[in-house]
This record gives structure tokens, sequence and C-alpha cells, in this order.
């Protein structure tokens, strides 16, 4: 009897709680009366690390980084493989930061919402630039609309551009509230200076639509010289952890295991790292880790071993499956092979930035306990970005004046001095030096930039612009993002490695739509298979005659 009397009374006071529960309200989801702003935030940083992943991944394998597989562009980046970076930057990022404004705004929490705007700018620009027009203006707002609109992509970057603004006035505020910095360790006047970074690439990259404006606002950046400085880069960082969480590198994650595999290096990027200049580029063996230092000869292996250039590579005088014989095994652009054993054999991820092996010629095979254990970074904007940005600006756009060889070189050696700075801050320093030391290390980058130097006086005009290219894209391993932008904005680097067919198709100038997003969104369109169309600040010429 006690018991049911027990079970009635609980019963009771259940059903008038009832009374008061805004039925509207998701018990399971956190309330702006329950939020702690320090944990949306931490998320909002996390997914923000994540999102960056997911699109440079598309970027860096469309501007031959990483190897790009299927035989043909259409085959490529297919809408549902959309769907993850789409779901995470809208329902994750964009919401969460929606979310925090108001109560950050109310709380006076300033660095809260500097930091959530810079977040939220960066993620607004980088859908414009895959995709183009993006749902805005109507987008989370579930109660008034299910099927928000597409908003014109150049509006979109507007906002972009108010919200960094919005977030410069953050940081110069009267705040109370410490959030967590997972980027900065609360170090308030870098966040200013990447502003000013992140800036400086919102006008380049609209400097064909807005030539005197892009020039106007570049020219007053450059003369405030307040950018981030060796030392101020903007980097996600990861540890070592294993499991629970798994708190490593996901490059490494995904190919330092028992049995290898993972990505595939492209033949063309570690080709013009390695063997088509004079010199060796000094960071080749902290970006990539050979687990052979010899060519393999097993056709079973590699395929191509056993097989004739194709007729189009012969002609065009591109190197064919292997560049050189240092054993740097990867794959050739848009290569549809099957994957052989070959996971303990093909160049891995180096020391940078996916905290892996340094390449001192050991030869030994990858592990999880191999190199930094995983302990790498995400580069989103470092300071040697900014010297190549200025230095396109410079060569490219009337008004914008300024020694653009100087800021090359000194682009090259930021470069050259954070790749190797970071490998000997995680337990790959002794590797690092016993092999090297700095002073060897810094004889040869000097021999590299005067290489740069020399072919930059002996240069025309498209050459030089080709150079600037070509060394910011060296410069970018690892940001798929900026070297997609860089490829379609000014064509460069020039002559790619082509694809392995003679016609394979039109390069993608921007992404599908996500098929999550076109299946459930009634106003949604999805792009032919060609994705011929431009984002609004791609002005240059359609078609593989601009870019291939």
């Amino acid at each position: 009897m006690k018991k049911i009397y027990s079970l009635l009374i609980a019963l009771s006071m259940v059903l008038v709680s009832s009374c008061d529960l805004d039925l509207q309200q998701d018990p399971n989801n956190v309330s702006p009366d329950t939020a702690s702003l320090n944990l949306v935030l931490n998320r909002i940083q996390i997914d923000f690390a994540t999102f960056f992943n997911q699109t440079g991944d598309t970027g860096m394998r469309l501007s031959r980084m990483l190897n790009q597989g299927s035989n043909i562009y259409q085959q490529t980046h297919l809408p549902v493989a959309m769907d993850a970076r789409w779901t995470n930057a809208y329902a994750n990022i964009l919401n969460n930061v929606q979310f925090l404004e108001p109560l950050a705004q109310e709380a006076n929490f300033r660095r809260h919402l500097g930091m959530a705007r810079v977040i939220k700018a960066y993620t607004l620009m980088t859908l414009v630039d895959y995709f183009g027009d993006v749902p805005w203006n109507e987008a989370l707002k579930p109660l008034e609309t299910l099927n928000p609109n597409y908003t014109d992509g150049a509006e979109v970057y507007a906002v972009a551009l108010a919200t960094l603004q919005q977030a410069r006035e953050d940081f110069a505020a009267t705040t109370i509230g410490a959030p967590q910095d997972l980027y900065y360790n609360g170090t308030w006047a870098n966040w200013v200076k990447l502003i000013n970074a992140l800036e400086l690439k919102y006008h380049l990259n609209r400097k064909l639509v807005d030539p005197s404006g892009s020039a106007s606002a570049i020219n007053a950046l450059v003369a405030a010289n307040n950018f981030i400085e060796p030392g101020q880069e903007f980097v996600f960082r990861f540890g070592t952890n294993l499991t629970d969480p798994d708190a490593r590198h996901p490059r490494f994650a995904g190919q330092y295991t028992p049995g290898g595999g993972g990505d595939y290096q492209s033949t063309w990027f570690m080709w013009r790292m390695t063997e088509e200049k004079s010199v060796t580029d000094p960071r080749a063996r902290f970006y990539f880790y050979r687990q052979r230092t010899t060519n393999p000869t097993d056709p079973d292996q590699l395929r191509c071993l056993g097989e004739i250039a194709p007729g189009h590579y012969l002609a065009g005088g591109w190197p064919f499956c292997l560049p050189g014989t240092r054993g740097y095994w990867g794959r050739d652009h848009l290569n549809a092979e099957g994957i052989p054993p070959d996971g303990l054999g093909r160049t891995a991820w180096g020391v940078y930035p996916a905290g892996g092996r340094f390449d001192d010629n050991a030869g030994a095979p990858v592990s999880p306990t191999a190199g930094a254990g995983g302990q790498g970074i995400h580069p989103i904007m470092l300071p040697s970005y900014v010297d190549f940005m200025i230095a396109e600006a410079i060569h490219t756009m009337d008004g914008v004046s300024g020694d653009a060889k100087a800021f090359v070189e000194s682009g090259i050696l930021k470069s050259m001095n954070y790749v190797r700075a970071f490998a000997v801050s995680t337990s790959q320093a002794g590797a690092v030096n016993t092999f090297q030391n700095q002073a060897a290390f810094n004889e040869q980058v000097t021999a590299y930039i005067s290489v740069v130097g020399r072919d930059w006086d002996s240069a025309n005009a498209d050459n030089r612009l080709d150079i600037i290219g070509r060394e910011y894209w060296l410069a970018l391993y690892g940001n798929g993002n900026e070297a997609y932008n860089l490829y379609r904005r000014t064509g460069k680097p020039d002559n790619m490695q082509p694809g392995l067919l003679e016609n394979f198709g039109d390069f993608p100038r921007t992404m599908f739509y996500p098929q999550n997003h076109v299946v459930t969104n009634n106003n949604a369109r999805q792009r032919d298979e060609a994705r011929r169309e431009r984002v609004f600040w791609d002005t240059n010429p359609e078609g593989n005659g601009w870019v291939y």
C-alpha cells in the first residue's frame, strides 16, 4: 500500500509540474536560462576547427596539394560529401553564434562576442567561397521559415565584413567574463591583428569586382601594418591523446595506424618541392614522411610503374607516377585506381602540420606512436600568408604600392622559420636537431630564397605572378581554403598537372549544394554536374582555359 501511495504522490507532482512546462522548449537542449556561455563558445571554437578541415580537404585536392581521386571532375565532391560541412556550419557554428550573441551582449561578455564573430565571419566567407549564393537572410529562423531562400554571395560577404568590424569593437570595449581561448590563449590584441588579416583576404578576393575600393582598403591596412606576426599564428592545436577523446590531428589519426594508409600525397606537389628547382625545398622533410627512401619497383604495389605516361603528360612534360627517385610515393591528379596493400609504403603526412614524423631518412613504417603522436595544427591564417597576399595585391592591383619581391621573400622566410619552429616545439625536436641543426637549415633557406630571387629578376609580369602564386601555394600546405581561392582568383600556380585522362572534365569553380539541403529545402536548387557557375568575386574567364 505504501508503494502505491508513493507512486500516486510522485505522479501527482509530475502532473502539477507539467502545467508550468513550456512545451516549445526542448528539455534536451540548453536554454538561455541554463546555458554556459563559456561552454557554448568552446563548442563554437571546436566545431570551427572541424569546419576548416572539412572545407580545406576539398581545396587541397582541387589545388593538387593532396591527391584528387576519381577520373573526372564531375565525379568529385558529390552532394552527399558536402552534408557534414553544411550541417556543421549552419546547425553548429552559426546557430550557436546566433544563440550566444544576445546573451553575451546582455552580460557584457565582449570577448566571447569578439571571438564568436570572427569565427562567424570566416565561416560565412568560406561558405560563399565554395557554394556561391547560400541561405542567410532567412536562415536560422525556424519559426518563420523552414525553407530559406538564397542570399546573394556578395551580400553574405558584406555581412562577414560587418561582422569582423563588430568583432573589432568587441575587443576594444570594456568587458567582463574570461572565455577559454583555444587559439590565442587570451591575447586579445592578436585577435585584432587577425581581423586585419581576414579583412585583407576579404578585399583581395573582391579585387575583380571592386578594384578601386579593394585597393583603397588594402592600402589602408598595409599602412596601418597591424597584421599577425611570427608568434601570432592563428592555428588550432591538437594533442596526443588516443581515446576518450581522440585529440590527435585528424590527418595523423587517419594515416598513422598499424596498417598505414590514409591520404595519398600529390605527385605534383611533391615534385614541385623536391625536383622542380635546383634546390630542394627545406620544408619537404617537415611536410612529408617517406616510409621508403628509394622508389618502389613492384608494379603490384604501384601499378603505374608498369605503364607508359599518358600522351598529354608526355607532351606537356608533367611528371608521371613518381617525382624523382627518392621514394616520394603519392598519386597523380585525378587517379581513380583501386587501393592496393601499400599503406606502409606510400609517403605520409610529416611533422608539419599533422604532428607526424620528421623525415630523417629513417624509412620506417608509420605507427600510432610515431613522430609527434598527432600533436599537429590546423594552419588557418599565418603571417606568411599575409605577406603573399600583399605581394599579390601590389603586383596585380592599380593603386597598391610596395615591393612585391620583398614581400614574397619575407613570406618564404616566415613560412620556413615557422615550419621548423613548430616541429622543434614537439617531441620531434631531437630528430630535427640531430639530422639538421639550425645553422644548416638557415643555409638551405638562404639558398632557396636566392633561387627564387633570381627567378623573379629574370621573369616578366605574368611569370612573376606565377612565382607569387607558386610560393604562396607551397607555404599553404594544410590549408586548402586559401589554395582554392588563390587558384581561381589568379589562375596560379600555372601549368598544373592535369588529370590522367586527356578529357577529365571541367574544373569545378563551385561545389554542389549538399544533398541534405537540397532534399529538405523546397527553395533549394542543385547545380549541373559541370559546376561552371562561379562565385561572385570570380569574374575570370570561364572554362579550363583559366584553371583546370
